[in-house]
């Protein structure tokens, strides 16, 4: 099939949802940027994240964590999120990818991912804060990659044997649940390190 060409109409509600996580994702990292240039700014300025001593960015943004290559992690979210929005824009006006530019695409959204879980260990383990901002990042960053990590394959954007096609096929239709699970593991770790519960209940 040529770029040209009509997108199906079964690849349409993906491409949408692709687009709204990549807006939301670019909006967070987008709030957490202006947060941090304007704490280097104003030495006594107080982020809108900061909604008490558990719950806020401070202290994320202040952390070497926050800054893990040598720059403010939200640089590498201003530039990331682009890709699911144009990725998802492409779709809906009928382009077709080559199986390359899907597994690289794949790889940059699971290195997201581990990346993503890295920071929430560290948030809650060594830093011992939520973040607001970072946790909107967290919530749509899963969805992507487990909604795209199987879907090539099960949908034929990348040509692969009937078996393969047939295994992705299935376990792509349990992404929802996997998305669902990884929300319950860091609600679950969060509250027992830090009894978040008990925080929002005040």
């Amino acid at each position: 099939m040529s770029a040209t060409e009509v997108q199906p109409v079964k690849n349409r509600g993906f491409a949408v949802v692709t687009i709204i996580l990549g807006v939301i994702g670019l909006f967070a990292a987008f709030e957490l940027a202006t947060e941090y240039i304007k704490t280097l700014q104003q030495e006594d300025y107080i982020p809108n994240c900061e909604l008490s001593v558990l719950v806020t960015c401070g202290p994320n943004m202040d952390a070497p964590q926050g800054s893990l290559f040598g720059f403010s992690n939200t640089i590498i979210g201003l530039m990331a999120f682009v890709a699911p929005i144009a990725v998802g824009v492409a779709m809906l006006a009928g382009a077709h990818f080559a199986a390359w530019f899907w597994w690289l695409y794949r790889a940059g959204l699971a290195l997201g991912t581990v990346f993503v879980f890295w920071l929430f260990y560290q948030s809650v383990f060594n830093i011992s804060t939520l973040c607001p901002w970072c946790m909107v990042v967290w919530a749509v960053t899963i969805p992507l990659f487990f909604f795209t990590a199987f879907r090539p394959e099960a949908k034929g954007y990348v040509q692969s044997s009937p078996g393969i096609a047939k295994a992705f096929a299935a376990i792509n239709s349990w992404a929802w649940v996997l998305v669902l699970l990884s929300y319950i593991i860091i609600a679950a770790v969060a509250q027992f390190q830090l009894n978040w519960l008990a925080e929002f209940s005040r």
